[in-house]
């Protein structure tokens, strides 16, 4: 019996458990803190979505576009400008380029890009007299062959524009990296 009394002691002792209950207050708060998060997560997410949702479009191709006809180019590099339609975002614009087309030696008609790959200035055929038949980028003395090789200063070739010509006329495609070179 004595075993059985000091085990009686020992919970008398201790407090019975006790549930705790939510109070008014607490209830209200948890309720009114998360309504209004539900509800400004309802604003927020279509104003993200608004944002964001020209960078999750798939990129599209470049249209063709037609730029001169193919009786004009010669086995000298010419520039001619041409205009494309733009949309950026929900920018829409008509923007302007150039290119520089021009005949290989066998014939074959291809366009480069004047845009210098060593810090973006415009490339210009002849237009230093010290390189000669060459594209010559006035701002830091780069200059690339008639395929767009780079000879100095720039790390890379003129990127070249696809090109078909169809019905006579010239017509400009994708910029990508110069196929020309290697």
């Amino acid at each position: 019996m004595s075993e059985h009394n000091s085990h009686d002691a020992q919970h008398q002792g201790e407090r019975p458990v006790k549930r705790r209950e939510m109070s008014r207050r607490q209830f209200l708060s948890y309720t009114l803190g998360g309504a209004s998060a539900f509800m400004g997560a309802g604003m927020i997410v279509p104003m993200l979505r608004f944002a964001v949702d020209p960078v999750l479009q798939p990129k599209t191709q470049a249209a063709w576009v037609k730029v001169v006809e193919d009786s004009k180019v010669a086995n000298e590099p010419k520039s001619f400008k041409f205009k494309v339609h733009q949309v950026d975002g929900w920018y829409e614009s008509d923007v302007e380029l150039e290119a520089w087309i021009s005949k290989d030696k066998d014939g074959n008609i291809f366009a480069l890009n004047p845009t210098c790959k060593h810090l973006g200035c415009t490339v210009n055929w002849n237009a230093n007299p010290e390189y000669k038949d060459q594209y010559f980028c006035p701002c830091h003395g780069a200059h690339y062959t008639v395929d767009g090789k780079n000879l100095a200063v720039a790390p890379l070739p003129l990127d070249q524009y696809d090109l078909k010509v169809e019905n006579g006329f010239v017509y400009l495609g994708q910029l990508g990296p110069n196929k020309r070179v290697k």
